[in-house]
């Protein structure tokens, strides 16, 4: 990883989600994105790992991405990002998903509504938030300026993209966002999706049919 940015990676749930502790080797600062599911787990990995966890990131409100975020909010006293046209999303439990998928429908919530190309500086790290609608209305990636990471969430896989068949999808959306702003970055960039194995915009731009 470049400079002082280290990536811890644990896949968590049912739908096998990963959540990723992005993580400053220097201060041991650390962003959580998408925890979605065993909080325990989660929480005893940071513990024992001696991170200071900053904040959540999430990049969308379906429950696999969010399911873990109200205890660990609670467990460290940190404040959560979601996208400001993803807020509908986390409030709702259609749009979650969890008055779908689950017989306990859920209300989720955000304490930093963040907006289409604001920059963040957080754990020591310049991150650059990109709206990237179509999985969900407000579906965003952070890019990790400087350091060339991408947490591309449900937006962009390797040799895919999310789906766009629940609730407020718009497959021509999401092709739009991931051409327009996603593989317009740099081709080392690489990425964490939310679901699978990593790659990079190089690759994407050679093989996503997408």
């Amino acid at each position: 990883m470049a400079g002082n940015l280290r990536v811890m990676e644990y896949t968590v749930g049912e739908v096998m989600t990963n959540c990723y502790f992005i993580v400053n080797e220097k201060t041991m600062e650390t962003l959580i994105v998408d925890p979605g599911a065993q909080a325990d787990l989660l929480i005893d990995r940071i513990r024992s790992e001696k991170l200071t966890p900053v904040a959540v990131l999430l990049t969308h409100g379906h429950f696999d991405h969010v399911g873990a975020v109200q205890a660990i909010k609670e467990e460290f006293q940190i404040p959560v990002y979601a996208h400001e046209a993803e807020k509908q999303t986390l409030e709702d439990p259609q749009m979650n998903l969890t008055g779908l998928w689950s017989r306990h429908p859920r209300k989720f919530s955000a304490d930093i509504y963040v907006r289409d190309g604001q920059v963040l500086e957080l754990a020591g790290f310049t991150i650059r938030v990109l709206l990237t609608p179509g999985h969900t209305p407000g579906g965003c990636c952070y890019y990790f300026e400087g350091n060339k990471v991408l947490a591309s969430g449900d937006s962009l896989f390797c040799g895919s993209i999310g789906r766009t068949d629940f609730p407020g999808g718009s497959m021509s959306s999401l092709v739009r966002s991931v051409k327009e702003k996603l593989l317009e970055l740099p081709g080392d960039t690489e990425v964490l999706p939310g679901h699978e194995r990593r790659t990079t915009i190089g690759y994407e731009r050679q093989y996503n049919p997408y």
